[in-house]
């Protein structure tokens, strides 16, 4: 959230879109020089880029398996109850941060008001619901993972000019903290931008009454983050030593301009480059609506042009290495990383001016004498992904790829007609590919993600696809190749796995591998023996993916051999099966209450029912029908677009209704469903349910005073269909 004074500088570059704050270049300039040195180790992947403030709305919302994808370090919430927004209550959504794997939750604290800026009520109003939430954390089991925010931009709100007052409130409320919570992490001062001689005032009276921040905070929204950072890094690092603070962990917790930023890969690469090197943490900034990591995510469980970027720095192993951009303070900036382990060095890069037009990058990776295992020859692929603003993407596509010899140490990988606002991701391995990695329904195993004893040795083997494949399954429990797909439309595909099962002592000839999707088990999947190592074979199950990104992992799961396998890849392609609809409005469905059957010419079948919930008694009742007991998806068709109250100057506060879900009048469990924006716009969310053989009945409700969603239909598909 932004002051008044640096919102105005926003709305001037919502009229100038700029890529950098710099001159555009010419179309076609010459070819740039972008160096990797592999040889010069910079230190351990921090990851800090991928955080949020608001990125998360409620439980599900986004999806899971959109943020677990990112390896996510931090989110910026609002405090438990707050009124500033609908949704985004950093207790509600700590289960599935931990869950994803998230490490801190800040909380804004002055979010627990209404409006923007925070209504000034006084010092003893605030102590009193500060309180109130250092309590609530206290008693929550995710405590360990809270970081306190006391104050939000408070140079423009409550004390601009004022730092005397700021600092002196900062004592009183950092001790009232600490008085409930002795073991808080408390972070700050949150300044709307950098303000080197506010900060050292803050800092100075902060060290004096023994109360310094534990997490250094501040923003980056302007156009001088992209000349500027190092120069506010280095002071600020320069500051500690002259004052004699020790280091604070740094979390720039709102970066991104009001236009122009979120959502574009090639502007957003610039803040991840940046703030990976200098080893910091960022969370984007909250222009739009919570719960879409930030215009990362689109209807809930599809990708942006932007969060295939994340996906990418999320999947950096190893160290980072250095990189010297054609300008420190340009907009051509990268990360790079080697993992001497996996034997890959990976590359992401973007940014180049102009936004419209191409421009031309050789790609200069040095040092491979210090990396000999990827040898003196070697494969690069480079991938694209363009922006698609607030759509889902189209997702990554091959710009190059082939072969090159080393020379002095070195390879140069010339490219041209790239794009300002595409980011670009240069995976280099040794040269041992025999065939190509651009078939878009193909997902080769050494280029995903690897857990446990999986490994990828680029060894002598042959008959694979792609440029190896991953092994250290044999005698593991904890060996696993984490693939993430993408499915257009909710439905049936077949799902390949191409895998070698050769002879091995104590292994029995038919193997096995546990697969999970989305992060739940879905089957064992059993893999005949082949005749040796270099001979494969491809094993295909019908499996019901859900619209946009899912995550497919093949896991070993035993401690014997029996998951004794190699993995080479995924094959995914649109298939049939039954799926069998039901219409909320069907005649013999139950309607009790204010429930109704409404018209609408967008939905299904020119109807809907509404009116759900606001009391336990307004519900929807269907009945559904399987062949056999077990865990179904169930497809809910629906429309939200209900707007809350909260502030409303810029953020569009939108409600996640949810809906209390029974299946034969069991246990109600309570589904969220990402608004819509339209009530005549009808997106899916797909749950799981427990059904009995034969009929079942479903109930759709909400006992609480909010309504849930308008309800178009259901369709029940098995998790895996019949081949």
């Amino acid at each position: 959230m932004r002051s008044l004074t640096i919102r105005a500088a926003g709305c001037l570059a919502a009229v100038t879109v700029l890529v950098a704050a710099q001159s555009a270049a010419p179309a076609h300039a010459a070819a740039q020089r972008l160096v990797v040195d592999l040889a010069a180790g910079t230190g351990a992947l921090r990851y800090g880029a991928t955080g949020f403030l608001y990125g998360l709305g409620d439980e599900g919302i986004p999806n899971e398996t959109m943020l677990a994808a990112l390896r996510p370090q931090v989110t910026a919430q609002k405090a438990p109850d707050g009124l500033q927004h609908p949704n985004g209550d950093a207790l509600r959504i700590a289960p599935m941060f931990k869950r994803a794997g998230g490490r801190d939750i800040q909380i804004y604290l002055q979010d627990v008001y209404k409006q923007w800026p925070y209504e000034d009520l006084g010092l003893a109003d605030y102590l009193a619901k500060v309180d109130t939430i250092a309590r609530k954390v206290v008693a929550d089991p995710y405590r360990a993972s809270y970081v306190y925010v006391p104050f939000n931009e408070p140079d423009g709100i409550w004390y601009a000019g004022d730092m005397a007052g700021l600092n002196a409130d900062w004592k009183t409320v950092y001790q009232r903290i600490r008085s409930i919570d002795p073991g808080a992490r408390i972070a700050g001062p949150n300044f709307a931008a950098y303000r080197s001689a506010d900060l050292r005032s803050f800092l100075t009276a902060a060290k004096a009454n023994g109360v310094l921040p534990d997490v250094m905070t501040w923003h980056e929204l302007g156009d001088d983050f992209f000349t500027g950072w190092e120069s506010h890094y280095n002071d600020y690092r320069a500051m500690e030593v002259t004052l004699g603070i020790s280091p604070r962990p740094i979390t720039i917790n709102e970066y991104g301009r009001f236009s122009g930023d979120l959502g574009v890969p090639g502007n957003l690469v610039q803040f991840v480059a940046r703030f990976e090197k200098s080893k910091v943490d960022g969370c984007l900034a909250y222009w739009t609506t919570a719960g879409g990591l930030n215009d990362l995510v689109t209807r809930n469980n599809q990708a942006t042009g932007a969060w295939w970027l994340y996906k990418w720095y999320g999947e950096l192993t190893g160290g980072t290495v250095a990189v010297t951009p054609p300008s420190a303070t340009g907009s051509l900036q990268a990360v790079a990383a080697l993992d001497p382990a996996k034997k890959q060095a990976r590359v992401i890069f973007g940014g180049n001016n102009p936004a419209s037009g191409t421009y031309d990058t050789d790609v200069v990776v040095t040092g491979l004498g210090a990396a000999a295992y990827l040898g003196t020859t070697v494969h690069a692929s480079v991938w694209a992904v363009d922006t698609s603003g607030l759509n889902p993407s189209a997702g990554p596509y091959l710009v190059r790829e082939g072969d090159y010899a080393a020379s002095g140490g070195q390879i140069t990988v010339p490219l041209t007609g790239l794009k300002g606002t595409s980011a670009y991701h240069v995976v280099v391995t040794p040269n041992t590919d025999r065939s190509t990695v651009a078939s878009a329904s193909r997902y080769e195993a050494e280029y995903a993600r690897i857990d446990g004893s999986a490994r990828i040795t680029y060894g002598s083997n042959t008959g694979y696809s792609g440029t190896y494949f991953v092994e250290g399954y044999g005698g593991s429990t904890t060996a696993s190749t984490k693939f993430v797909v993408t499915a257009p439309a909710d439905g049936y595909y077949n799902v390949g796995l191409r895998y070698s099962a050769g002879p091995y002592t104590g292994a029995p000839a038919t193997r096995s591998v546990r697969l999970r999707l989305n992060g739940a088990d879905l089957t064992d999947l059993a893999l005949p023996g082949t005749t040796d190592w270099n001979t494969w074979n491809t094993v295909t199950r019908k499996v019901f993916l859900t619209a946009g990104i899912n995550r497919i992992d093949v896991n070993a799961y035993a401690a014997d051999d029996r998951d004794a396998v190699n993995i080479d890849h995924l094959d995914v392609s649109p298939t049939t099966g039954t799926v069998t609809t039901y219409e909320a409005e069907a005649t013999g469905n139950t309607l009790s209450g204010t429930a109704v059957v409404a018209t609408d010419t967008a939905a299904s079948g020119g109807r809907y029912v509404g009116y759900l919930g606001a009391g336990a008694g307004n519900t929807l009742r269907t009945t559904v029908t399987v062949p056999a007991a077990g865990r179904y998806r169930m497809v809910v068709g629906y429309a939200n677009g209900e707007l809350g109250d909260g502030a409303t100057n810029y953020n569009s506060n939108i409600v996640d209704r949810y809906a209390e879900i029974s299946v034969n009048s069991g246990p109600a469990r309570r589904v969220y469903f990402r608004n819509t924006l339209g009530w005549s716009i009808y997106r899916t969310t797909v749950t799981d349910v427990d059904l009995a053989a034969g009929a079942n009945t479903i109930t759709f409700g909400n006992a609480s005073t909010g309504y849930a969603p308008n309800i178009d239909l259901i369709r029940i598909a098995a998790p895996i269909g019949q081949e």
